[in-house]
């Protein structure tokens, strides 16, 4: 029944399409000189003062005579009353032939209902945009996941808390860029393309460059390329870039992502820390109003709360370790094994032993860290871009941001001798020199200074602020299995 009743809506729809069309109207409209948005005009709101305005309607009164509309577009909503008698007699017919759904152009001028809501009085109207299939239901929106996220613009139209989501990511987007510029950093850009992806341990994206007859990747991270800017005697710079993946897609995991990367010459991993910090603290208040996040069930109940007053904690990764494996470093790696085995990890793909320690500390350290926790010190295995601890040569000098169960940022004093990162890279291939950035190293062999630098996910990022849950909730248009 449901299919033949949009069947039948669809068919209603056409007939007032072709009803536009043999009234002389064009049903897609044309240009139309509005006061700005809804919420603009809205705000310069007053009685008796002309108003222009276009948007969707969103909801109809139908009273006889006299009707009440919304007209609404992300910015918000605003009141028309249309009458007959204030649009004349041709107009009515035209006017009969608008759906919920509609665009349209109005102008006319406020007025306040007894009810005290500011309303249009129209004196004129113009079809911009017959819409052919009906919205979802005013009040219930789209609850369809698949379809919330296939088809974003409908939940956009009928879901307030998502497009409360996205102007919140419009507003850290943009607060991530002043903080930044305020401070003295530079925006970059480098290449999405790379003949050899680097930077970070992840499966690229293959492409293939007819003109150039060459194979090329899309990023894993522009890491290798800002530090060439570094190199070049940028001091402080920053990019915020998407990212591509070719790995699993999960409610953390998108193959496509943001990120900023940032570095700020003759800094350490502690400087950016605190960077990150005032960062995040700042972006909160600007977006939340508050250092402390609740994130709530779809019925409104709080499911945790983070805090993120300040100083936030700092360990070691090691005594993180300790703390959940007491004698963790004192077993050989066979026991580990069995240990891991034993937590229900799936170590069927680890060869070495950090691989093994790095699954306890994801299970049982950083899934459970709520409020921020920066976890410095890692190995060096870990992070082969990073300087060594100069009295620890296992370690590295880094911290891991962990905030909500997730990293949210790693952080590093970046490594700069070009002997050893040769080195290092090489350990990291294999062997497979084709594998090794080797311009890269070129130019850190022409001399790179101490740095500091950072990483933050920032669609995590919104998902920590927002109190999203998914990934999905906080991307436009996240990549979906295709429809079977």
């Amino acid at each position: 029944m449901e299919e033949i009743s949009l069947t039948e809506l669809l068919a209603v729809r056409r007939r007032k399409l072709d009803a536009l069309c043999e009234a002389g109207v064009d049903p897609f409209g044309a240009r139309f000189d509005t006061e700005g948005t809804v919420d603009a005009v809205r705000a310069k709101f007053a009685d008796g003062v002309p108003l222009r305005v276009a948007g969707r309607i969103t909801a109809h009164r139908d009273m006889g005579k006299s009707h009440f509309l919304d007209i609404s577009d992300v910015t918000g909503r605003i009141q028309i009353y249309v009458h007959a008698k204030e649009i004349g007699e041709a107009a009515v017919h035209i006017f009969n032939q608008l759906d919920i759904g509609d665009f349209i152009g109005v102008e006319g001028e406020g007025f306040t209902t007894k009810t005290g809501e500011p309303t249009i009085k129209v004196k004129a109207f113009t079809v911009l945009s017959k819409s052919l299939r009906p919205l979802p239901d005013k009040w219930h929106g789209v609850q369809d996941t698949e379809t919330k996220y296939r088809q974003r613009y409908l939940d956009l139209i009928s879901n307030e808390s998502s497009r409360d989501i996205f102007r919140q990511r419009a507003a850290i987007v943009r607060g991530v860029r002043r903080f930044l510029e305020e401070r003295g950093f530079l925006e970059v850009e480098t290449p999405m393309m790379q003949a050899i992806p680097g930077g970070a341990a992840a499966e690229p994206f293959k492409t293939h460059h007819n003109a150039l007859g060459m194979d090329l990747y899309l990023r894993i991270a522009p890491e290798l390329y800002l530090k060439r800017l570094l190199v070049a005697g940028m001091p402080k710079i920053f990019e915020l870039n998407r990212n591509f993946r070719n790995e699993g897609v999960s409610r953390r995991h998108n193959p496509e992502f943001t990120m900023l990367e940032a570095y700020w010459a003759y800094a350490d991993f502690e400087q950016m820390a605190d960077l990150v910090e005032e960062m995040i603290c700042s972006l909160a208040e600007e977006v939340t109003g508050s250092l402390v996040i609740d994130h709530r069930d779809s019925d409104g109940n709080i499911t945790k709360t983070i805090n993120l007053t300040r100083p936030w904690k700092r360990e070691k990764y090691a005594d993180l370790i300790r703390s959940v494996q007491p004698d963790w470093y004192d077993l050989d790696v066979e026991t580990k094994r069995a240990r891991c085995l034993e937590l229900g990890l799936d170590i069927s793909h680890c060869v070495a032993e950090f691989e093994l320690t790095q699954h306890v500390f994801e299970k049982l350290v950083e899934e459970k860290s709520i409020d921020p926790l920066y976890v410095t010190h890692c190995p060096k295995e870990l992070v082969p871009l990073a300087k060594q601890n100069a009295e620890d040569p296992s370690v590295v000098d880094v911290y891991e941001l962990v905030i909500n169960g997730q990293e949210i940022s790693p952080g590093y004093s970046e490594l700069n001798n070009p002997i050893v990162q040769r080195q290092r890279l090489e350990d990291q291939s294999g062997g497979e020199t084709q594998k090794i950035d080797q311009g890269f190293l070129d130019a850190m062999e022409y001399g790179m200074p101490p740095a500091g630098g950072i990483g933050i996910g920032i669609d995590r990022l919104v998902m920590m602020l927002t109190g999203a849950e998914s990934i999905r909730d906080v991307l436009f248009f996240p990549h979906m299995r295709p429809k079977s």
